[in-house]
C-alpha cells in the first residue's frame, strides 16, 4: 500500500519533474550562519534583496507556521548544444535558451500542493520556485536531490547540475529522505576554468565577480577590470557547469519542450543585436528568463562585448 509520501512522490514525476526528495523542516543554524559571513563580505554585490528576511531564510516556520516538511523538486533542463565559437556570437546560458522556469514550474507545483490537499485537507503551506526567502539549495542537498558543488551549484548523480529547483513547504509531516553526500572529491576544474576567479574557494561565489551575476543581475556598469574577461557571455555563463566531469558523463536531454532552444537563441548574433530597439526585445524575450536584464541591461552586455572585439586580432 502506497504512503502519502509514495504518492506525493509519484504526482511529482507524472507532472513533469525529473526528481522530488522530502527534508525535515529545520532551523538551518550552520547554513545560517554561513549566510550572514556570505554577506558580511559583500559577496552578493547590489543583490540588496539577498539581505532581506534573512531570518525566514534560516528558518522555514517563519513562512510556514508549524513548518513539518520541505518537498523538493528537480527539473532537467539540458539540451545537448554548443554554444558558438563565432567571436560575432554572443552565449546564452543553456538555462535561458528557452521558456522561463518560473513559468513551467510553478503552476506544477502548485498542482502538486492542490494534490496533496486533497489527500490531506488539512494541509497548508506554500510553493516556491526561486521567487522567495528559501535557501532552494541548502534544501535540495536535504531532501537527497544532489549535493552543493564547489562551483555552489547543486549536482545531481542523474542529471548533472543541469537542473531547476522548487519547494512546497508544508505543516505536515511525511517520510524524510537521506541528505545527499558531497562527491566533487579533489576536483577543482569549476574553480580553475572560472575567467574572473569568481569562485574565491570551493562552496564560495564572489558574485561581483561572476559573469552571470554581472550580465543578469547587477546594476550599473560592468567594472573595466572585468569586461574583457566576459569571453562572448551576453546573458549569464556556464562554463563552471560546462566543465564539470559530472556535467560532462551525465548530462541527459531534458524531455519538457518549454526548454528547447528558442530560434536565434544559440548563436545570437552581436552585431545584429546591437541596434535591437526596445519593442523587438519585448517580443524575442517574452516568456524568456532573458527579458530579465530588461532592453537596457543586455545592450549594456552586448556593448561591452563589441568592444572587447575592437582590442581582438582577427582570426587569419
Amino acid at each position: 500500500m502506497l504512503t502519502l509520501t509514495d504518492k506525493i512522490k509519484a504526482r511529482a514525476i507524472d507532472l513533469g519533474f525529473s526528481k522530488v526528495g522530502i527534508a525535515r523542516a529545520v532551523v538551518l543554524k550552520e547554513e545560517g550562519k554561513l549566510l550572514r559571513e556570505w554577506l558580511s563580505r559583500g559577496y552578493q554585490g547590489t543583490m540588496e534583496w539577498m539581505e532581506r528576511n534573512v531570518e525566514k531564510r534560516i528558518d522555514v516556520n517563519k513562512v510556514v507556521p508549524d513548518a513539518q516538511s520541505v518537498v523538493v523538486v528537480a527539473m532537467n533542463y539540458y539540451f545537448d548544444a554548443s554554444h558558438s565559437d563565432d567571436p560575432d556570437d554572443g552565449k546564452i546560458s543553456r538555462y535561458a535558451w528557452g521558456d522561463d522556469y518560473h513559468d513551467v514550474m510553478f503552476p506544477r507545483l502548485e498542482k502538486l500542493f492542490e494534490y496533496i490537499q486533497f489527500e490531506v485537507p488539512t494541509a497548508k503551506g506554500k510553493v516556491y520556485v526561486d521567487t522567495g526567502p528559501v535557501m532552494d539549495k541548502v534544501w535540495a542537498v536535504r531532501a537527497g536531490i544532489g549535493w552543493e558543488g564547489k562551483h555552489t551549484n547543486v549536482i545531481s548523480r542523474d542529471f548533472g547540475s543541469w537542473i531547476f529547483l522548487g519547494e512546497i513547504i508544508l505543516n505536515i509531516g511525511l517520510e524524510y529522505d537521506e541528505p545527499s553526500t558531497d562527491h566533487c572529491g579533489t576536483c577543482t576544474r569549476c574553480i580553475d576554468a572560472c575567467p574572473t576567479q569568481a569562485i574565491t574557494e570551493p562552496y564560495v561565489l564572489n558574485s561581483s565577480l561572476c559573469i552571470s551575476y554581472l550580465t543578469i543581475e547587477h546594476k550599473g556598469d560592468i567594472p573595466e577590470s572585468i569586461s574583457p574577461q566576459l569571453e562572448n557571455w551576453m546573458y549569464g555563463c556556464d562554463i563552471c557547469q560546462d566543465v564539470c566531469p559530472w556535467n560532462q558523463r551525465f548530462s541527459k536531454p531534458a524531455q519538457e519542450a518549454a526548454f528547447s532552444p528558442r530560434a536565434g537563441f544559440l548563436k545570437p548574433s552581436l552585431t545584429d543585436l546591437a541596434s535591437m530597439r526596445e519593442e523587438e526585445f519585448r517580443e524575442r524575450t517574452r516568456g524568456s528568463p532573458v527579458k530579465r536584464t530588461k532592453h537596457s541591461g543586455l545592450m549594456r552586455n552586448v556593448k561591452a562585448l563589441l568592444k572587447n572585439r575592437e582590442f581582438v586580432p582577427e582570426r587569419s
